[in-house]
Order: structure tokens, then sequence, then C-alpha cells
């Protein structure tokens, strides 16, 4: 299969900055929103508080016929000091209706929660023991998960790039990383838009963007393995060339690699659990985005760099001395 992907790397260039700046719009307004103050939703992990997931008992007669009032879930918690709390309607899998609540809040007491449960029972229904679950994470252990994923994050990139300076040439390692950076931003990008809908992150995405790193640089390894070695073999032909023939031949196996995992993910997506939705998610957008960038990103911006450095030698002085 041949791609030729320098002849259109400006359609590709475009598509990813096109989607970096819709992510970075969306992080800017996500962080100017009073109800989430920051580029993502942050879940419980990070900013710590306490959060109720409340569901209805449907079993008991007439106790779901009527839809759960939103406003009237806010009125509740007003009343009872928490008109500051994130607030979402749940839907229940079993019958696909909005019978449940999810309540974040700041670090209640075993009394508030019980208070503020009861409050709710008496309006909007009998909630379901098994269906319901409460979880309090302290501010401090927050901020420390917090800061422990972004170190975690910024050591991986700096020890990446490091290998990559002692394996490769420098030129290499810098584009690598720009691809990577573009993995990220991109997958952070979409979750913040995913944010507007109630998408939490949680310290499972911090450690999907570190998977995600992870393979990412390993498929541009890959591709940038092919161009060095044909480099050495005919060191006088195009870099452009080059780069294409490195990346048509490894792009079977790119593209087989990245689509074997994403079945596996998507079927965790849609059959696992709760807590493994958001993280096979990342994972889905993370590995989609790193194997576009490894093929159309870091290797038409290697070509580009030594097509660029190249123009820039001057033509040695070949004039001959007349004897």
């Amino acid at each position: 299969m041949k791609l030729a992907v320098n002849k259109k790397r400006t359609l590709w260039w475009g598509i990813s900055s096109t989607l970096l700046i819709i992510g970075i719009i969306s992080m800017v307004i996500s962080t100017l929103n009073p109800q989430i103050r920051a580029p993502l939703r942050r879940g419980l992990d990070f900013i710590g508080g306490t959060r109720l997931q409340l569901e209805r008992d449907c079993t008991k007669p007439g106790n779901c016929d009527a839809p759960i009032d939103i406003n009237t879930v806010r009125d509740i918690a007003k009343a009872k000091g928490l008109g500051d709390a994130s607030i979402q309607l749940i839907t229940d899998r079993e019958t696909g209706k909005e019978n449940g609540v999810s309540i974040r809040s700041k670090d209640l007491s075993v009394e508030q929660r019980t208070q503020l449960v009861d409050a709710l029972s008496e309006k909007i229904g009998v909630f379901d023991p098994q269906k319901s679950s409460i979880d309090t994470v302290g501010p401090t252990l927050g901020r420390e998960l917090f800061t422990s994923g972004i170190t975690a994050l910024s050591l991986s990139l700096l020890g990446i790039f490091g290998y990559l300076r002692i394996r490769f040439q420098w030129d290499y390692a810098v584009f690598a990383i720009v691809a990577l950076f573009h993995d990220v931003l991109i997958t952070i990008g979409i979750f913040s838009i995913l944010g507007f809908a109630g998408i939490e992150v949680d310290s499972l995405f911090v450690v999907a963007l570190l998977t995600i790193i992870g393979f990412s640089v390993n498929d541009t390894v890959v591709i940038y393995d092919r161009i060095r070695e044909t480099s050495q073999l005919d060191s006088n032909r195009p870099i452009s060339s080059i780069v294409d023939d490195a990346v048509d031949q490894t792009l079977s196996r790119s593209i087989n690699t990245t689509l074997t995992t994403l079945l596996t993910l998507f079927a965790i997506l849609l059959f696992g659990g709760e807590t493994l939705k958001i993280f096979s998610l990342a994972l889905i957008v993370g590995f989609t985005m790193g194997a576009y960038s490894s093929i159309f990103v870091a290797s038409t911006l290697l070509a580009w760099w030594r097509e660029r450095n190249q123009q820039r030698i001057p033509p040695q002085n070949t004039e001959s001395v007349a004897s």
C-alpha cells in the first residue's frame, strides 16, 4: 500500500491543528465555567469531598412512576447547605430511565449524609441500597493524587526523550515528543468537551495518559528505525522518499496493532464495569491519535525539518583552476 504521506502533509497538519485548537478552546471555556473551574471536569480523586450516587428502588410499586426533578434535588441540597454541590441525573441500566441522582459536594459527615438521603427519599422516592454508593476522599489526598499524576507524566516524557536522544539523533527525539504532546493534548481536549456532558476524570485517566504515551512512542520508534536504516543504506536519496517508504513498509503493522487493541478496548467500554468506561474511552481516543501521529505527524515533521536544513547548506565551490 502506497500512502506517500509527505505529498499531503499540510492536510495532516491541518487536521491535527484543528483538533488541538478545538480542544484548547474547550479547556479555556471549561476553566472559566464556575461549575468546573479547570480544563477538565475533575473527579472525586482530585478535588476531594463526598459523592453520593443514589438510585431509586423500582421494585416498589409507584416508586419510579414520576421522573426525578433535578430542581427539587437542588432545592433539597441547598436547604442542607450544599448550594454549590454538583448534581446530575443517572440513567438506570435496566429501564433506560433517569431513576438515580449523583451529588458531589464538600466533605460530609455521616450525620449530614444521612439527613440528605432521608430528605431526598421523602421527595423523589426510596433508594435501593444495593445500587447506591457513597464515596469520600479528603482534599489533601486529592491534591497529592493530582500532583503525583502530573509528576509521573513529566518524568515519563523526560525519560522517553532521553532514550530517543541516545538511540536516534536529536531531531528524531524532538519530533517524537511533539507527537506525544499531540496525542495527550487531543485526548485531554476531547475529555474537556465531554466534561460539559458531565464526564469526570479521575486517577485512572492519568494511568490512561501514561499508557497512551507508551503505545504512541512504540509506533513512532518502529517508523523512525526504518527511516534510519534506509538513510544509512542510501544517504543520497531524498528524505521525503525515505520517509514515505518507511511509513508504507510499517503501515500494515501499525494498523493491525491498533485495530486489534481497539477491539479489546471497545469490548471493555461496552461490557466492562462503570469504573473502566472512562479509562477505556481515554485509551480508545489516545491510541487512535497515537497511530495517527506516528504515521502522519512525527514522520512528516522529520522529513520537513531535514529538507529545510538541506536547503540551508550552501553549495560547494566546484570551480576548477585552469592549469
